[in-house]
């Protein structure tokens, strides 16, 4: 009886694996398959979901620390306020959700995505603000504040789903936003001459200025996230992962882009679908 279900059990990853891809472009499939191969083979002891916690899941001690905060996290009221505000009725009754398909718990994981009637690439942040403006509501600040406790309202919801964020099999545009946010995360910039990858691919879990360089698997599970160096500057803590772009380009000594423009959201668009088949780990804290 036990080999009968484990057949089937096998089976019936192999089968759900067969369409959790299927729609994925053959050519960003590869991509996922190596990108994860290399983090497997640099971490042999990490599970895939392992990556999810960074640095935390390199050092012991440092997981502990990790732990510890996260019993009595100091961010719960501000999750708590991002679903009052996201419950809470636009000026003409409708609320968020009305412009979301699938239920609120599923959002997180397919973002960002390839819109075709925009012809671009709309991070789940954006999407929020479209939202908004479609409803007749004001803009709200894309990095920080508000949209990130609603972001992190829906992190938390998300929890345990599956991200799946795909480039259209067959769709020539989607795949050249793919590529240009590949493009962006391998290239060279800043007077310290940095990639996204230096850092995060070639060189994580290594030590810089005190601290551990994350690996690039995995950063998208938990965002947006709170930082404690946020939480010491003007602000709660919280921030989206657009927000983060700007600091790495910052902390390269970069220009950083406009939050929601074409550049940021197909990096998001690259890197979030080389997290694709992890699971959303829920709102975390981060130093």
């Amino acid at each position: 009886m036990k080999k009968i279900i484990t057949t089937i059990a096998a089976t019936a990853l192999l089968s759900s694996t067969a369409v959790f891809s299927a729609q994925q472009s053959p050519i960003v499939q590869a991509d996922i398959n190596a990108f994860q191969k290399h983090f497997n083979r640099s971490f042999p002891k990490l599970s895939l979901n392992n990556f999810s916690k960074g640095p935390y899941a390199m050092n012991e001690d440092k997981k502990s620390q990790f732990d510890a905060i996260m019993e009595f996290p100091p961010f719960e009221d501000h999750v708590e306020k991002g679903e009052k505000l996201w419950k809470t009725p636009f000026k003409n009754g409708k609320t968020y959700s009305s412009c979301f398909s699938g239920g609120d718990a599923n959002i997180r994981a397919n973002y960002p995505k390839w819109n075709t009637a925009k012809n671009k690439v709309v991070g789940l942040e954006g999407a929020i603000i479209n939202c908004r403006i479609k409803n007749g509501e004001k803009k709200i600040g894309s990095g920080k504040g508000k949209l990130a406790w609603m972001g992190a309202y829906l992190t938390a919801l998300a929890e345990g789903k599956t991200i799946n964020v795909i480039v259209p099999r067959g769709n020539s545009k989607a795949l050249a936003a793919y590529k240009e946010g590949k493009k962006f995360f391998y290239a060279k910039r800043g007077q310290l001459n940095l990639s996204c990858a230096d850092c995060h691919v070639y060189n994580a879990g290594k030590r810089i200025r005190g601290n551990t360089l994350s690996p690039a698997l995995g950063q998208t599970t938990h965002f947006p996230v709170w930082r404690g160096k946020w939480a010491k500057k003007k602000g709660d803590g919280f921030g989206t992962i657009q927000r983060r772009y700007g600091g790495c380009n910052k902390q390269v000594r970069a220009q950083p882009f406009k939050r929601q423009k074409d550049q940021y959201n197909n990096l998001e668009f690259f890197h979030t679908v080389m997290n694709n088949g992890m699971k959303i780990s829920g709102v975390e804290y981060r130093e």
